[in-house]
């Protein structure tokens, strides 16, 4: 390969453990392309790698369809795959437990976005111990994040800022 040296090897003072390293020109690297994090995006991806089991329903009792009629004969048929379905308990609790554990994600994420320190820095000026002490206290609830827009989530931030900094 171009630009690759031979390896070092550094002993540590020790010399009981080493460091091998490959020195490279930085030239010779591909290129990276770093994208900015964005919630909806990240959200969406997540929904579409994710869909089989954020549209995973616990198995029911489905009846057959049938390809072909006959006259004057009556009778019912049950899906098999779905009666089978209904009897594997623990892949039932798994993708029901998975799923719920990727919606709390999802809700915890976008709180995230919304109480973000940014955002809580430029309204309070807190930073450091203080601002994730504060984080950590005055969390809202995603119904809560939800259901507000920005100036309302503006004045509950100033509004917990100033009984923390009673308390504090």
């Amino acid at each position: 390969m171009r630009g690759i040296r031979t390896p070092s090897i550094f002993l540590t003072r020790d010399h009981l453990s080493f460091e091998i390293s490959i020195h490279v020109v930085a030239t010779e690297l591909p290129g990276v392309t770093v994208k900015n994090r964005n919630y909806l995006i990240d959200s969406i991806q997540n929904r579409k790698d994710y869909a089989k089991i954020f549209n995973y329903k616990k198995p029911t009792l489905k009846r057959a369809t049938t390809v072909g009629f006959t006259p004057g004969g009556v009778g019912v048929a049950f899906d098999l795959q779905a009666l089978i379905q209904m009897f594997q308990f623990r892949k039932n609790r798994q993708m029901l437990a998975f799923q719920k554990r990727l919606l709390q994600e999802e809700q915890d994420k976008y709180v995230d976005k919304r109480f973000s320190k940014r955002y809580i820095t430029r309204l309070t000026g807190l930073q450091g111990v203080a601002l994730d002490s504060f984080m950590l206290l005055y969390r809202p609830a995603y119904e809560f994040v939800l259901g507000v827009n920005d100036l309302e989530l503006g004045v509950y931030i100033q509004m917990s800022f100033e009984h923390f900094e009673l308390v504090r």
